[in-house]
């Protein structure tokens, strides 16, 4: 076992701790970036002037009329920036734009003393457009070509040698949705100017450094002369990691141009239309199958809907590239990955970061062309099973493969599936108007950031002379427990109670140059720098220790090191080892592990209006040794949770009708965006933690647990599946459980109740 997932007998790390916010969120005590901004004096307050196109030119704007708005104070407008005129990492993205490029793109902000007189402000600035040809779906971006960004390609063996010797090939194409973030938290920025100019951002953001760079050359200014702190999250999801450093350099040039805080925090309307959301994609396929249903060549083409800009597109298609196999070995496997260029919100990283996207196009394959091979889909998922020595498709060698047998043989167990399937197949038959469905899928994600340089992290340890410990570290807390965990890590490399040990909020002047929160990567790069620094600290003290004794008591300890001068605070540094990554080749081996994870859910379908509940679900998931299970355990049924949404529920439309509204999201608020709420909950949700599970090479042993449950949710899917093809069953049940031969089913995503509803008519009828 290394060093770094060494565990002590006794340690904080391992033990089922509440949230270290927890009582703040349920009291409503808990500071938020606007709750802030709402106790700062003199304010101005920001609004957003919103084109109503898709698609124009702006030929004349005239910010004058605003003026004339009792408690305006300033328009900002493009000419009003002293840096570069562009909010993205890419350079494609002017944050005050001259062509508009979605509906509800702000061309100009408003300052006012009051957020409803910067509104009434925005109102009255006048605006020319001059209408452009828009593209709003992804169909539209292919038949006109409209790409961005690169094209990669994964390829392993001979895909046309593979299919030609397949004995069964099949193809077909699918469409499925992006998804809202719609974290709880919108969009917010505080900006504040000192005596000297340097500006201080609070922002509701997942990547600080990314921020502050981004500000700072929006203001023509070097990064030290920018400060950004995240305190919290009410939520990102993903969210926040490229969209927030825009409505920053809002907040900041107004600060600059005025010498007065300015608050930006959006509506839910405005957060929905002018922030992006998970890539919707459009993926067409070929796959053969040989006689014993083992996957041996899959040929595909994945869209994925970037919007206007790239943003993370191309990174989330490399992921969705790289998770095409899920837990499955394909011999020959050819994969075309392009983004399509659309008229809407430019699309940005969302839990999963394109491997759910992909993953969902083989699930989606295998549960369509089960029932054309004759067999079972659970047994056509198993046999298709990674075995220990075989690699994915660029590469990488898939250690601990057994993980996902053991983990597939206890839900099984568990969950008595084989017995529960006969049942449900005994009560299918017996009601021709309502249908349950079971389904049992795997997961297996790869944990790392795609891009090898991101894989890095710092912390800042303080110990007082007192003996009480700060510690500061690169990672935000968005409501996933990373500042939990990363007080019971350092209170476990130092030995110390966890009371003894607080954590500052993320600030760019304690630890520089951070990679975003994302990746599912927080604990494990974070956890692993915090490590480093306090065991520099104990290095240290050992001299002090060997003096005193090896019982004197750590106070002791720490007062006689200060008498001694030595040095009672350190820098913690760590970067993930052993990654290799060609994005051009797509080649490499790009993840620390995997982690893997299983489900089996149940549901009960109404055959009059696809109407459907979820009654069972059962999940074993491998976080290696937790660092804080209770943490961990709300974050699986979370991941899943939001999942079954995405799947299931959220449905993004925009109008794509040739209308004065084309390109407006109509589904812009709750009463139109269907979210999973305490009623799509299963009535019975079981959550194990694979057992002996240790990860070698990572903190404590542990493994992430982000954004891999979320893809537990296709079991819930796949049930939905077999629930809609008991509707077509073509041989009565002779009550012997087998339930009678089943037709192939093409299911939605999302798989609303109308979008089952039509599924089972088309069942019905064949």
């Amino acid at each position: 076992m290394s060093r770094l997932s060494e565990r002590p007998t006794t340690a904080e790390v391992g033990a089922a701790r509440p949230h270290e916010s927890a009582a703040l969120h349920v009291t409503g005590r808990a500071l938020y970036t606007d709750d802030v901004a709402l106790r700062t004096p003199h304010l101005l307050h920001a609004h957003p002037v919103n084109a109503p196109h898709a698609h124009a030119r702006v030929t004349r704007l005239d910010p004058k009329p605003a003026y004339d708005v009792p408690g305006v104070v300033r328009v900002l407008t493009g000419d009003d920036v002293p840096g570069v005129n562009d909010a993205g990492t890419k350079h494609d993205e002017p944050l005050f734009p001259t062509e508009v490029m979605f509906h509800g793109h702000a061309v100009a902000w408003v300052l006012g003393e009051s957020l409803e007189a910067a509104r009434i402000g925005a109102a009255a600035v006048e605006v020319d457009y001059e209408p452009l040809p828009s593209i709003i779906t992804v169909v539209e971006a292919i038949e006109q070509g409209s790409f961005q960004g690169a094209q990669p390609r994964l390829e392993r063996g001979d895909v046309g040698a593979g299919l030609a010797g397949a004995a069964h090939v099949f193809e077909g194409d699918f469409d499925f949705a992006g998804q809202e973030h719609f974290y709880l938290e919108t969009h917010a920025s505080l900006a504040t100017v000192d005596d000297d100019g340097q500006v201080f951002i609070q922002s509701s953001t997942q990547h600080p450094t990314e921020t502050q760079e981004i500000v700072a050359h929006v203001l023509g200014l070097s990064s030290h002369q920018v400060t950004v702190q995240c305190v919290r999250m009410g939520g990102g999801f993903g969210g926040k990691e490229m969209q927030p450093h825009g409505f920053a350099a809002v907040a900041a040039l107004g600060a600059r141009l005025t010498g007065r805080p300015v608050r930006v925090r959006l509506t839910r309307q405005q957060d929905m239309t002018m922030s992006g959301k998970r890539h919707g994609f459009h993926a067409s396929w070929k796959v053969g199958f040989d006689d014993d249903g083992r996957l041996q060549a899959l040929e595909a083409t994945l869209t994925s809907d970037g919007g206007w800009s790239l943003d993370l597109s191309e990174p989330v298609l490399s992921r969705a590239l790289c998770h095409i196999d899920n837990a499955y070995w394909i011999p020959h496997v050819r994969v075309d990955g392009r983004v399509a260029k659309t008229h809407k919100t430019s699309q940005t990283a969302f839990r999963g970061f394109g491997g759910p996207q992909g993953m969902l196009v083989i699930e989606d394959i295998l549960g369509r062309c089960a029932p054309s091979l004759g067999i079972e889909p659970a047994e056509l998922r198993r046999r298709n099973f990674y075995e220990e020595g075989q690699a994915t498709p660029y590469g990488q060698p898939v250690r601990h493969a057994e993980r996902l047998g053991l983990a597939w043989d206890q839900v099984l167990t568990t969950s008595d599936f084989a017995e529960r399937r006969a049942a449900i197949d005994r009560a299918n038959a017996e009601n021709p108007h309502s249908k349950r469905g079971l389904a049992i899928t795997p997961v297996k994600f790869g944990i790392s950031f795609n891009f090898t340089s991101f894989n890095q992290a710092g912390a800042l340890v303080h110990v007082y002379k007192d003996g009480s410990v700060l510690i500061n570290h690169g990672g935000t807390e968005m409501g996933q427990g990373l500042h939990t965990k990363m007080l019971q890590v350092a209170a476990t490399a130092l030995g110390l109670p966890i009371e003894r040990v607080r954590l500052a909020p993320t600030r760019t002047d304690k630890v520089p140059n951070t990679s975003a929160t994302a990746a599912s990567s927080g604990a494990d790069l974070n956890g692993a720098a915090v490590k480093d620094a306090c065991e520099q600290i104990l290095a240290r003290l050992e001299p002090v220790r060997e003096k005193l004794g090896a019982a004197a008591p750590w106070d002791d300890v720490v007062r006689t090191a200060y008498l001694d001068r030595i040095q009672l605070w350190a820098a913690g540094f760590y970067k993930t080892e052993g990654l290799t990554w060609d994005a051009a080749a797509v080649q490499g081996s790009p993840f620390k592990y995997f982690a893997y994870g299983v489900a089996a859910a149940e549901v009960t379908v109404d055959g009059f209006t696809g109407a459907y509940r979820v009654d069972r679900v059962d999940i074993v998931h491998d976080v290696g040794d937790s660092l804080s299970p209770l943490v961990d355990i709300g974050q699986i049924e979370g991941g899943f949770v939001q999942g079954v949404g995405w799947l299931t529920l959220e449905d993004l439309r925009w109008d794509a009708s040739d209308g004065p509204h084309r390109g407006r999201l109509a589904t812009q608020a709750a009463s139109t965006y269907k979210l999973p709420s305490l009623s799509e909950m299963p009535t019975d949700l079981r959550v194990a933690l694979l057992e002996r599970a240790t990860e070698d090479g990572a903190v404590y042993g542990s493994k992430a647990v982000g954004e891999p449950p979320l893809m537990l949710a296709f079991a819930v899917r796949e049930a939905l599946r077999e629930a809609v093809a008991a509707f077509g069953v073509s041989t009565p049940s002779t009550g012997s459980g087998t339930g009678g031969t089943k037709p192939s089913v093409e299911l939605d995503s999302p798989a609303t109740p109308e979008a089952v509803y039509w599924a089972i008519e088309r069942a019905r009828g064949a």
